[in-house]
């Protein structure tokens, strides 16, 4: 379960590699790579560039074609999706009026479609709604290499980047559903979120510290996200620099329906505040009930947890 929570998986069969000398993951996708290369003339399959993975004629929808450079200094999108998935469609809806009204405002900003569809025809049924640029269906080569380099384990998925390459978010569905208006693009993560509907999805990618609070108090929410910003970031911060996601995510949950029904799930007691760790994956929960929560109470508690010093109970 360790090795789970490590390496975010979410689905089986999954094969990772990695370098045993540090650790490090060197490709989250392993499936397709030995499907790929069942030679091994890539080998050890490390992370290239995503301006050389992607490179190629990308299409638009009028059959126009451009080349890869083309995404050289802007922001990129790359949309993992398929007409036959419905949350895939659902979303495709939204981005289409989230990507005009970045444009609209002067950002340097493209989405790449990478097809999942079945058949050329329903790739291009789908295509056909979208304004941006995708890799040509009948190159399955380049696809697989997109998929490979995202360890994409399945759809939708958005993921964003900076104008040099650099992954800024794997959350960009989150992002989306959550900034109708795009003012916070092209969405830096924050290291503390509030749970709502459309980012509840990411409780099942790991451990996640969740502070219940009671909302009906004014500003409760945003003093619970001042008390554990910190430690989140600090936590962060010290994964990043040894290149690893962090353990654990963090969020806040006030008083709704769909906290109701994450607290009846778990079997959580009513009272707020409440500091818990939710690993759903291995389906137990850690629970702090105090009177009061304090920085020292929640940097003590994730300290425990990462140390493997706390209890856990079955959700």
């Amino acid at each position: 379960l360790k090795l789970w929570n490590k390496y975010r998986v979410s689905n089986i069969p999954s094969l990772i590699f990695i370098d045993a000398s540090t650790g490090k993951v060197v490709c989250r996708n392993g499936l397709l790579v030995i499907r790929d290369d069942p030679e091994g003339l890539e080998f050890p399959w490390g992370p290239k560039p995503f301006s050389e993975v992607v490179a190629g004629p990308l299409l638009r929808n009028n059959g126009q074609t451009l080349d890869s450079s083309a995404l050289e200094g802007s922001h990129v999108g790359v949309y993992f999706s398929a007409h036959w998935c419905p949350p895939c469609r659902s979303l495709t809806r939204v981005l289409v009026e989230s990507y005009r009204k970045i444009k609209e405002a002067g950002q340097k900003f493209e989405i790449l479609f990478v097809s999942a569809d079945r058949s050329e025809d329903s790739f291009k049924q789908y295509f056909s709604e979208m304004p941006w640029v995708a890799v040509p269906y009948a190159d399955e080569a380049r696809r697989s290499r997109l998929n490979r380099l995202y360890g994409i384990q399945g759809i939708p998925t958005l993921i964003v980047l900076d104008s040099k390459g650099d992954v800024i978010t794997r959350q960009g569905r989150v992002e989306v559903l959550n900034d109708i208006e795009c003012r916070e693009f092209p969405w830096h993560p924050k290291p503390v979120l509030e749970l709502t509907d459309s980012n509840a999805v990411q409780l099942n990618e790991g451990p996640c510290l969740v502070l219940f609070v009671d909302s009906e108090d004014d500003g409760e929410s945003e003093a619970a996200k001042q008390l554990i910003q910190p430690i989140a970031e600090k936590i962060i911060a010290k994964y990043k620099a040894k290149e690893e996601e962090a353990p654990l995510l963090f969020f806040v949950a006030g008083e709704d329906d769909m906290t109701d029904s994450l607290r009846d799930y778990t079997n959580l007691p009513e009272a707020a505040p409440l500091l818990t760790i939710l690993d759903m994956s291995a389906r137990a929960k850690y629970v702090m009930d105090v009177e009061e929560i304090t920085p020292e109470i929640v940097e003590a508690f994730v300290s425990d947890f990462l140390a493997d010093k706390l209890k856990p109970e079955p959700i």
